[in-house]
């Protein structure tokens, strides 16, 4: 008898919800209107990045449909079906929702205009501004009938433009022109008017003065539509070990622009010969995504929409909460000596961090510094650190993870950095990436030598600690310090594996770990023994993962997960996972931290982890998840992680058979936001240090 299947949810319909959910932020009325707009750019940024990868993966899939349905669960022929039809429904509300949002913008005396809207004077201004900033990168490209196509570049945006004579009704042309978004600003703000503010998207000026860019050619009307291409953005590092890891992932990065198409923009409003011609010319097939949209593309660069000085219309910046016992240190390193503490982003200042490297930069006991990176800053303080300390000669290893995707070039600049100023910079791991975030410091005191670690759930990335909420476990405990020194060990040697009895290392431990966690309420459900799993994760895929949650569910375990992302489990299902409980949260900061707490009995065990619970997290990367033996600091992870599970503003119930429906608010229970009642949790713990509060 063929075993039961079990409920499972398929990871890209799953992540469409889960770009859904930012959609309704974007909709959502009780969101400041600016950044409601910001959540539009954050929606398309996503859904780009979803067909440059996931999309394109199930493309290359259909070439071997039956062997990919075991991989996918179904037949990719039919997922990129489904897909096409809630993108396409997800476009119509964006659209709308894009609509609303002028429409509110007017009323608060913001007016985004076309070219179409425009008074004399600001035709007049425009023109100007059209010859002085940006006639000089505007290079239409004419689209003759036996020239090759031109080479679209992903993730610009394209004005196709026909061009026709009134005097000459069969005479046309077809042209593009990139928008030069790069070398000039977006939005472009016309002089106010009053109390009246006034913007126009440089696509739309672009419009406006298409008779000057065409105007040696014999025509007089011009239209304008936008179009977007999307390529296929996987690399393809093949394993020709003549070849260094850093040449192959430049090389790659290099051919990104040339991968395959996987989807085409435009505006629904262009001309059907036009529309026909440009297909035609990128090779466009059944199989690629041609999706009708509206006037404007690239949305992701509305997250940049300007705030116009009206400070009603965004969340204003939450200030860090100061933490006073490392304002007064002298040294970072002394508290940590003292004790662990947790650090918390973006309620925290990311700046203790970077002033910690910045101290062992400069002190003459510390003598090597380990840090792995996946992602860094554009302008990295981090890197300027671990380069200052190795100009102060201090032994740095940074492990630097070159196929961190889309941030390959900034992690090849920075390599570069690193190697030319002495710091011994090791890229990975051949097979695995490594994903673990970590910092060693190692410290001579007195005759021996002491180790300092700092351990994320997050990037060492001073701009990500801004808007991700990640947490950092600062720690001199030596159960701790000394197994990460065997990950760094390993990291650079390869070939000296070890045994961890503290952390939890993937692909070595961590799958066996968490079973044995599990497997542990398990039994003690079995005993009447408190049993529960609480946590916070970004996405929960794996199979197996899911078939050991609702073996637990089975047994009485109960179970509350925070999923931001991707969530294959389907929870609430009788006789499965009627134990179990899933909430997503989409609000002003990306819900990043992961964070797992065990009943174990009465005795609470917590791990704080860089590893989501998807088959390549704990099989094919490098991952840390670190116990906290504080009891303090366990209470503040239950605190984080119970705060996510009370939240009844920005919670939605994730595969409870509706589709994004909120989490139901209980009849006379007050609103509970978590990120900013977390924000006040911190503040009221530094008022009640500073005596503030009794």
């Amino acid at each position: 008898m063929a075993p039961k299947k079990i409920p499972l949810v398929n990871r890209e319909l799953s992540w469409l919800t889960f770009n859904g959910r930012v959609l309704q932020e974007a909709a959502n009325p009780s969101v400041p209107l600016i950044e409601r707009i910001r959540f539009l750019g954050i929606f398309s940024n996503n859904l780009d990045e979803f067909f440059r990868v996931r999309v394109a993966t199930l493309r290359r899939l259909l070439v071997v449909e039956k062997g990919a349905k075991k991989i996918m669960g179904d037949n990719p022929r039919k997922i990129l079906e489904k897909i096409q039809r809630i993108v396409i429904d997800y476009q119509k509300k964006f659209d709308n929702t894009f609509q609303e949002i002028i429409d509110e913008l007017r009323k608060e005396n913001i007016y985004l205009i076309n070219e179409t809207q425009l008074s004399a004077g600001q035709i007049d201004y425009l023109n100007g501004f059209f010859d002085d900033h940006i006639s000089e990168f505007v290079a239409p490209v004419i689209l003759k009938r036996n020239n090759k196509f031109p080479e679209l570049v992903d993730q610009s945006i394209y004005l196709a433009v026909k061009l026709t004579n009134s005097q000459k009704p069969n005479t046309k042309e077809f042209a593009l022109i990139e928008i030069p978004s790069r070398f000039v600003k977006r939005f472009i703000q016309l002089p106010n008017e009053g109390d009246k503010s006034f913007i126009i998207l440089l696509d739309d000026v672009i419009r406006l003065c298409l008779s000057k860019v065409f105007k040696i050619l014999p025509f007089d009307t011009f239209e304008a539509y936008t179009v977007k291409i999307t390529r296929d953005a996987e690399l393809d590092v093949d394993n020709d070990i003549s070849e260094s890891l850093l040449e192959k992932i430049s090389k790659g990065v290099k051919n990104r622009k040339r991968g395959e198409p996987v989807r085409l923009v435009y505006d629904e409003k262009i001309p059907t010969d036009l529309l026909k011609f440009i297909v035609k010319g990128l090779n466009l097939d059944e199989d690629d995504y041609v999706i009708p949209g509206g006037r404007y593309h690239n949305f992701k660069d509305f997250i940049r929409f300007p705030s116009l000085g009206r400070n009603h219309l965004i969340n204003l910046p939450l200030e860090p909460v100061s933490v006073k016992e490392l304002d007064e240190a002298t040294r970072i390193m002394d508290i940590m000596s003292d004790h662990d503490f947790m650090l918390h982003y973006p309620f925290h200042s990311f700046q203790y961090y970077i002033r910690l490297l910045r101290e062992a930069a400069l002190d003459p006991a510390v003598k090597s510094i380990h840090i792995t990176l996946y992602r860094v800053a554009t302008e990295s303080r981090v890197v300027h650190a671990l380069i200052n300390a190795a100009q102060n000669g201090k032994k740095v290893t940074a492990i630097v993870e070159l196929r961190a995707r889309f941030d390959e070039n900034a992690n090849i600049y920075w390599s570069k950095q690193m190697q030319e100023a002495g710091i011994n910079v090791i890229f990975g791991v051949p097979g695995l990436k490594v994903h673990s975030k970590m910092t060693l410091i190692t410290r001579q005191e007195k005759n021996k030598e002491r180790k300092y670690a700092v351990v994320s759930t997050g990037n060492f990335h001073e701009g990500n600690a801004n808007i991700y909420t990640d947490v950092n476990l600062f720690t001199a405990d030596s159960r701790i310090t000394s197994e990460i020194l065997k990950v760094f060990t390993f990291l650079e040697t390869n070939y000296k594996t070890f045994s961890y009895k503290h952390l939890l290392v993937a692909p070595f431990n961590m799958r066996r770990r968490l079973y044995s966690l599990i497997d542990t309420e398990i039994e003690n459900a079995a005993k009447g023994l408190p049993a529960y799993l609480i946590g916070k994760i970004n996405n929960l895929v794996d199979e197996e993962m899911i078939k050991k949650l609702y073996q637990a569910s089975k047994a009485g375990v109960k179970i509350k997960l925070v999923v931001r992302g991707t969530c294959a489990l389907v929870p609430g299902v009788k006789g499965i996972s009627e134990n179990i409980e899933v909430y997503g949260i989409v609000d002003r900061f990306l819900e990043h931290s992961r964070i797992f707490i065990f009943a174990n009995g009465g005795s609470e065990v917590c791990y704080i982890s860089s590893a989501d619970w998807m088959t390549r997290n704990l099989d094919y990367r490098i991952e840390v998840a670190t116990p906290i033996y504080s009891k303090p600091l366990i209470e503040e992870m239950k605190t984080v992680v119970n705060y996510a599970l009370r939240d009844n503003v920005k919670a939605r119930l994730v595969n409870h058979g509706g589709c994004n429906e909120f989490k139901p608010c209980k009849e006379g229970e007050p609103e509970f936001r978590s990120q900013l009642e977390l924000y006040s949790f911190y503040q009221n713990i530094e008022r009640h240090k500073n005596g503030e509060v009794k």
